[in-house]
């Protein structure tokens, strides 16, 4: 697939500032990572030519007033750099219409690019990006922070945020500074160290076993052993077949056809260890029927993360290359599931039951007050959906984080996700970040303003309401008033 990759550098680099300042620093200093997880590993958009990804164009759009230092790290990995100094007194550069112009000069090139990726949370591009999908060509987004619905609908892939900032962003080591009363803290693992473990997995079982072993038994055993390993994106890899392609297992011996991993100099072909009924139209009946019956049981919207480990636990063919279908989310909206409905706009995704977003009074109690107002919000940024007691909860279990450990969007989101599951609270990582983010775009920084949960709920709001401006969404004083007081509903000011 033939792209071309457009950055909007003060645009994406600020964004991310806010957010999260090491991974910003690592975006620009080490584009050559990044870029190589666009090429080599984030899915194609839907449609796209199949084969993989080659970046032909590399454009980087920045201000050399502003950020020089950062021209060497682009200049080696490949970028052609385009200085869009400020223009304005209030600091307005050229980049967009630089960028469109390009743009819109390679869509008639006589090179046929198939996709156009922009990196970049600036709505001013969605009328390009329109234009191009009426070119019948494929666009990939990034937009650091809340975008707008206009801008997302217009892609036809948007970057998961948190994906980019937890693989594409990754550090080998801890690099965030200790902070005296923290306790020690783990690292997530990298993509290279479970690849690794991974790989001994796979060769400890072949070695302790006197017959072939299935591929559909060891992706079902992988996740539960390889500590890390999740399920969904298979160590960023996307499906379990392509992180056993990707690993160096020689001398033994992948069989795809067969389903099998061999020790040539001790076994030969026969019915594997661990073998599995291959598929079919029933076995997805089942799969279905199982997901269903985790959905009645939550009473909540379910994490896909937590339905992938119930199906590979109970069908563990199913995880070889998720039925046929190649990754979890095309397995899982390939299954008849209704009513249910599976919502991807908040990370990992989830799948609810109408009802459940729907059940009001029942949950709610003596907040149902409010849920008029805040469907009405949720419909329009994709806010959590949360009672004032859930949400108040996860205020305070943020807080009680930044207390013992210094603030990291990925490790603290983690962390905070960790504490609401301990504490019984079914509240996942993407609503997490969601929160998260919303506290940072409203003006919070950890470390230097207080962190109660009155703080902190007033800092999302603001956040919030400033989305609902951008999403046309007009809301009076007394809604305003009220969003507040969901916000901070039981929490007082300190």
């Amino acid at each position: 697939m033939k792209s071309a990759l457009f950055v909007d550098f003060d645009n994406v680099f600020s964004g991310l500032r806010r957010l999260d300042p090491i991974a910003a620093d690592h975006f620009a200093s080490q584009p050559q990572s990044w870029m190589h997880w666009i090429a080599q590993s984030l899915e194609p958009p839907p449609h796209a030519t199949a084969g993989a990804r080659r970046l032909l164009v590399r454009r980087c759009y920045l201000n050399p007033q502003v950020y020089q230092r950062f021209r060497p790290a682009f200049n080696r990995a490949g970028f052609e750099i385009i200085d869009c100094p400020a223009m304005t007194s209030g600091g307005k550069t050229s980049t967009d219409i630089h960028m469109v112009l390009d743009i819109v000069d390679l869509l008639q090139h006589q090179v046929h690019y198939d996709e156009f990726i922009v990196l970049s949370a600036d709505a001013d591009f969605t009328p390009v990006l329109r234009k191009l999908r009426r070119w019948d060509r494929r666009t990939t987004v990034l937009a650091i922070g809340f975008p707008s619905a206009a801008y997302q609908a217009s892609a036809d892939l948007l970057i998961d945020q948190d994906a980019f900032l937890r693989e594409a962003l990754r550090r080998e080591e801890t690099e965030t500074p200790a902070a005296v009363s923290a306790p020690p803290m783990s690292p997530a693992p990298s993509q290279a160290s479970l690849i690794q473990a991974a790989a001994r997995f796979i060769s400890q079982s072949v070695a302790h076993s006197d017959r072939p072993v299935a591929l559909p038994w060891l992706a079902s055993k992988a996740p539960i052993q390889v500590v890390g390993l999740d399920a969904v994106t298979w160590a960023g890899l996307g499906s379990f077949r392509k992180l056993v392609d990707s690993l160096r297992l020689a001398p033994l011996v992948v069989d795809w056809e067969s389903g099998v991993v061999l020790d040539p100099a001790r076994h030969t072909p026969s019915v594997p260890t661990g073998a599995l009924p291959v598929p079919d139209q029933n076995t997805l009946a089942a799969i279905a029927q199982l997901v269903r019956a985790e959905v009645v049981k939550a009473k909540a919207p379910v994490p896909c993360g937590r339905l992938a480990q119930a199906i590979i636990g109970q069908y563990g063919v199913a995880a070889s290359d998720w039925c046929g279908k190649g990754s979890f989310r095309k397995l899982l909206e390939a299954l008849s599931l209704a009513p249910l409905r599976v919502d991807w706009t908040n990370g990992g995704g989830h799948v609810l039951h109408p009802q459940q977003q729907n059940n009001g009074l029942v949950e709610w109690g003596r907040d149902g007050d409010l849920l008029p107002l805040l469907r009405q919000v949720n419909a329009a940024t994709g806010m959590p959906l949360l009672p004032p007691p859930a949400f108040q909860a996860l205020l305070a279990q943020i807080a009680a984080d930044a207390t013992h450990h210094p603030f990291s969007l990925t490790e603290t989101g983690k962390r905070v996700r960790d504490r609401c599951r301990d504490a019984g609270l079914p509240i996942n990582r993407s609503t997490v970040s969601f929160v998260l983010k919303g506290i940072l775009l409203g003006g919070h920084m950890f470390g230097e303003h207080t962190n109660d949960a009155h703080a902190l709920g007033t800092r999302f709001v603001n956040s919030i309401l400033d989305l609902c401006q951008t999403e046309q969404l007009t809301l009076d004083d007394a809604q305003k008033e009220q969003l507040r007081d969901w916000a901070t509903r039981g929490a007082s000011p300190q």
